[in-house]
């Protein structure tokens, strides 16, 4: 996929405006970041009593939402990424060994905290999957979007079934708009859909 910052389209129809509208309504909504966190959210809610969930919500604020935003942020306003999805594959070379530390900041947190089994599985899985991710982007720029949206999506299927729907109905969504943005191509997009597909079923439903 040619690495282009998107432009918006300044001529067609007005329904070809209101498509691309709501394509980046939905890749912004549904950010790996903010995918992420709303999932974190629910499962701890479903799964863990107040208390202890609050403390591994605090903790994996700290140490890996906040970090993460804030490499982000700190990205786009330098120049040193074109935006905040890092899109060009190049410039990702730079953002995944930071990902993968606070990753591995948030697993080391849980330890600490003595969280659940299933929550250290998910941690792990997931930067598991930050690792496979910076790996194949020697080869291609696979879709984090993706990857996220169906790794979380396929979670919260096996904690409740309505969250886990809605969370794939987004997925799909978010599938479609990154095509249609033209930040990936098919093969890129598919990729990063095994990625989090697998890595879901490991988390959550291998035995």
């Amino acid at each position: 996929m040619n690495d282009v910052a998107l432009a918006r389209p300044n001529n067609g129809s007005n329904r070809t405006k209101l498509c691309w509208r709501f394509a980046r309504t939905i890749s912004w909504v549904a950010h790996p970041l903010a995918f992420v966190s709303t999932s974190l959210a629910i499962v701890v809610l479903l799964k863990l009593a107040n208390r202890v969930g609050l403390s591994i919500l605090l903790a994996l604020f700290v140490s890996v939402v906040l970090p993460t935003a804030l490499l982000l942020f700190r990205g786009v306003r330098s120049g040193r990424w074109s935006d905040g999805d890092v899109s060009i594959r190049s410039e990702r070379m730079h953002f995944y060994p930071g990902a993968i530390v606070f990753s591995a900041a948030g697993v080391a947190a849980l330890l600490f905290l003595h969280a659940p089994d299933f929550m250290m599985r998910g941690a792990l899985i997931t930067l598991a999957l930050l690792v496979l991710a910076a790996l194949a982007n020697f080869r291609t720029k696979l879709s984090l979007h993706a990857l996220f949206a169906f790794y979380c999506a396929l979670i919260l299927l096996r904690v409740y079934w309505l969250a886990g729907v809605i969370g794939l109905l987004v997925a799909l969504l978010v599938f479609w708009s990154r095509l249609y943005l033209r930040r990936h191509d098919l093969p890129e997009m598919l990729t990063g859909t095994l990625f989090g597909v697998s890595g879901g079923i490991v988390a959550a439903w291998w035995p």
